[in-house]
C-alpha cells in the first residue's frame, strides 16, 4: 500500500516534468513538503490509533476497539477540514516564506491551493492504510491503493496530455485521486462488513485520544519533520544551485518516496502484529518478530543501495529527457544520496518498533534526533565545507546516526519488553 501510494505521487512529478515544464516541476518540489506535513496528520492518527486499537483487540475488547476507532477517524476529519481552510487562505504567504518569487511563486500557489482541497481525504488515506491492517483486511487496503494509483495515472494523462491543463491539471488529478482513496474506505467501514473494525458511535475518551496522538507523534514527526527539513533543502539549494538544484532534489525525493515506502510499509504492516502479541504477552513471538525484521531490513537495505546506484541515470532521464548538464548533476547527486539507503531501514524500524510497544517517548526521540538534529544540522553545516555535495551527503549522515541511535535503544530496553 505504501509503495503504490508513493508511486502515484511520483507519477505527478513525471507528468509535470515532461508535459508542463521544468519551472512547474520546481514549483511542485518547493510546495509539496508543506502539503505533506499537513497530510501526515493522518499518519499520526493512523499509527497511534492502530497501535491502540490493535492492542484493544488483542485484549478481546471488540466494542471498545470499534468505538475508539470511530473517535480517531472523527477527530482526524475535523482537524483535516480546519487545516484545509487555513492552508488555502495562507498559501501565497507560505510559498513566499519558502523563497518563491515571480513565476515560481505563482505556480506554487496554484498547485498548493488545488491540492489542499483534498486534504481531509488525504488524511483518511494515510490512516485507513494502517487501519486496514488492524481490521485484518490488508488485501482490501492494497486493492484500494492500487485502484487509486491507476486512476491517478489515467487522470494525469487525460488532464495534461489530452486537455493540456498543465500544472493545474496535475494538481486536480492528485486531488481527485486522494478523494477516491479516502472516501471509499470511509464508506466501507461505515457499512456492515466482515472485517475486525467498523465505524460506529464514537466513545469519547480524552486520555485514549491523547495516547493515540502521543504514540503516533513519533511517526508524524518523522514524516512531517522530513518534509520540514526538505524546506531547508530547497532554501539551501536555491542559494547554492538555483532552480536547477531544486529540480534535482525533486528527483531524489521521488525515488526516496518509493524506497522509503518499502521500509515504512513493512514497519506499519508488522506494527499491529507486534502490538497484538505485546498485549497478549507472547514474549517469544515478540523476539522472533524483532530478529526476523532486522534480517529482512538488512537484506532490503543492501538491495536498495545497489538498485539506486543502477537506476541513477535511467530514473533521472525519465524526468530530464533533454539531458545535458542537469542530467549529469542529477546522476552525481544520486551516487552520493544512495548510500543513505544502507541505514534508512533501521532508522525507520527502530522508531516504529517502539511505537508498536506503546513507548511513544523513545520512538519520538529517535524521530526527533533523526530529522531535527542530525539531518537539519547536516544540511545547514555541511554545505559550508562541501558546497552542493554537502547537501546531498546530509541525509547519509542523518540516517547513519539515526540507525545507530535506534540500535542502542533496542539493545538497552530488551529486558524491559522481553523481546
Amino acid at each position: 500500500m505504501n509503495i503504490f501510494a508513493s508511486l502515484y505521487i511520483v507519477v505527478d512529478g513525471f507528468f509535470v516534468a515532461n508535459f508542463a515544464g521544468k519551472s512547474e516541476f520546481a514549483a511542485v518540489t518547493l510546495i509539496f513538503p508543506i502539503l505533506n506535513i499537513l497530510g501526515t496528520i493522518g499518519y499520526m492518527f493512523g499509527v497511534g490509533g492502530n497501535a491502540l486499537v490493535a492492542k484493544t483487540l488483542g485484549e478481546n475488547k471488540q466494542e471498545r476497539a470499534n468505538r475508539l476507532f470511530s473517535l480517531i477517524v472523527l477527530t482526524s476529519s475535523c482537524v483535516g477540514f480546519l487545516l484545509m481552510v487555513l492552508g488555502f487562505v495562507f498559501m501565497p504567504q507560505i510559498a513566499g516564506l519558502l523563497g518563491a518569487e515571480g513565476k515560481l511563486l505563482e505556480n506554487s500557489v496554484l498547485y498548493g491551493r488545488i491540492f489542499i482541497l483534498a486534504l481531509p481525504a488525504w488524511i483518511w488515506v494515510y490512516e485507513f492504510q494502517l487501519f486496514f491492517v488492524a481490521a485484518e483486511k490488508p488485501r482490501m487496503g492494497l486493492l484500494v491503493t492500487v485502484i487509486t494509483g491507476l486512476a491517478n495515472v489515467a487522470l494525469d494523462a487525460l488532464f495534461l496530455i489530452v486537455f493540456k491543463w498543465g500544472l493545474a491539471g496535475a494538481a486536480a488529478a492528485s486531488a481527485i485521486t486522494q478523494m477516491v482513496g479516502g472516501v471509499f474506505p470511509l464508506i466501507y467501514f461505515s457499512r456492515k462488513n466482515d472485517s475486525a473494525l467498523k465505524l460506529t458511535k464514537p466513545l469519547w475518551d480524552g486520555k485514549a485520544l491523547v495516547r493515540c496522538c502521543v504514540n503516533g507523534s513519533s511517526e508524524f514527526m518523522e514524516e512531517a519533520a522530513g518534509s520540514f527539513v526538505g524546506l531547508f533543502y530547497n532554501v539551501q539549494l536555491l542559494k547554492y544551485a538555483g532552480e536547477d538544484g531544486v529540480v534535482v532534489y525533486g528527483l531524489l525525493m521521488y525515488l526516496s518516496l518509493i524506497f522509503s515506502a518499502i521500509f515504512v510499509g513493512y514497519s506499519n504492516g508488522i506494527g499491529p502484529v507486534v502490538s497484538y502479541h505485546y498485549g497478549a504477552q507472547n514474549h517469544l513471538e515478540l523476539r522472533n518478530l524483532r530478529i526476523r525484521s532486522l534480517r529482512i531490513i538488512g537484506v532490503a537495505s543492501l538491495a536498495m543501495f545497489v538498485l539506486s546506484e543502477l537506476l541513477a541515470r535511467p530514473f533521472s532521464a525519465l524526468f530530464l529527457q533533454d539531458g545535458g548538464q542537469l542530467l549529469s548533476d542529477a546522476v552525481h547527486a544520486f551516487r552520493i544520496f544512495s548510500f543513505a539507503y544502507l541505514f534508512t531501514g533501521m532508522a525507520v524500524f527502530g522508531s516504529a518498533f517502539f511505537t508498536s510497544l506503546g513507548n511513544g517517548q523513545v520512538s519520538a526521540l529517535i524521530a526527533f534526533l533523526r530529522t531535527f538534529v542530525f539531518e537539519l544540522g547536516a544540511v545547514l553545516l555541511l554545505p559550508l565545507f562541501f558546497g552542493v555535495d554537502g547537501i546531498w551527503s546530509s541525509v547519509v549522515f542523518a540516517e547513519l546516526m539515526a540507525a545507530t541511535t535506534g540500535g542502542i535503544f533496542m539493545a538497552a530496553l530488551q529486558k524491559k519488553y522481553h523481546y
